[in-house]
């Protein structure tokens, strides 16, 4: 064998090795890395935290280093408030962007923080839009059922650790996070109860509700999932419950009652990457 031949048989040879070993202490689907503000799920990066959403004056001049760092997952409170952000809670918070979520381009961006207020009222179009903003994304229904998993399937809300399912009477989620024990085991905080989170996909719009059976969810997670409209806007799926549905929310929790412009006090959302 020539020296040439000889030099290509060892190089194919140490790229066969090398497959060989990738193929043997490695998974098939490539390692990912997520920002700060997130946690692995499967191949899927989310939030860690139901989003706030703010509004960021002067977003592609002054401010545009915020938003940089805010689309990267890396800005805090303290970074938001030191450029002039403002948290935007409630309905009628969110104008000039509008609930169909027209004029909210470089507007309004979703925040996956700790210890914060998580924002609602919000309409489905302006949530997508936040996120997009963010550059992240409404995760689909798929995606949520598996980062959810994990996170206990309340009884009664002890009012300090567990999942916050039960009314108080505030008509108010609690700081994000601050359930310590309502987390998931992929790391993501608050998927049960606080706030109703809308997934990406829509279908027709339910008109009744029942509940899951005993054996996949004992509890008897609410699913309004019954009938179907023929008429008006489609439905958006609903995960996990509020903080008003006692027993009723849990992991397996879904609504399709809600149209993708409206909004209401116990309804959220979180982002994905």
């Amino acid at each position: 064998m020539n020296r040439a031949l000889l030099n290509l048989a060892l190089v194919l040879g140490g790229l066969a090795m090398a497959r060989s070993s990738r193929a043997a202490n490695f998974p098939a689907f490539p390692v990912r890395r997520c920002s700060p503000d997130a946690v692995v799920s499967g191949t899927v990066c989310m939030d860690a935290y139901e989003a706030s959403v703010w509004r960021v004056p002067n977003p592609t001049t002054t401010n545009a280093a915020l938003v940089s760092k805010l689309q990267a997952g890396k800005a805090t409170e303290t970074d938001l408030m030191a450029g002039g952000a403002t948290q935007l809670t409630r309905n009628g918070d969110y104008p000039p962007c509008a609930d169909n979520g027209q004029n909210c381009t470089n507007d309004i961006y979703a925040v996956s923080l700790p210890g914060v207020t998580p924002s609602a009222s919000i309409t489905w179009f302006q949530a997508q839009i936040a996120c997009k903003n963010a550059r992240k994304r409404l995760p689909s229904n798929a995606e949520w059922q598996a980062a959810v998993a994990g996170t206990p399937d309340p009884g009664p809300d002890n009012g300090t650790t567990d999942c916050n399912t039960t009314f108080q009477g505030t008509g108010d989620p609690t700081l994000t996070g601050a359930r310590t024990a309502c987390v998931s085991a992929d790391g993501v905080f608050d998927m049960v109860g606080n706030l109703y989170e809308f997934v990406a996909d829509w279908l027709p719009a339910s008109t009744g509700c029942g509940s899951w059976g005993t054996v996949t969810s004992p509890t008897g997670d609410t699913q309004c999932l019954a009938g179907a409209s023929t008429t008006g806007e489609p439905g958006v799926l609903l995960r996990g419950g509020a903080f008003n549905d006692v027993e009723a929310a849990g992991p397996f929790t879904v609504n399709g009652a809600l149209a993708p412009s409206n909004a209401s006090f116990n309804i959220g959302f979180r982002c994905a990457r």
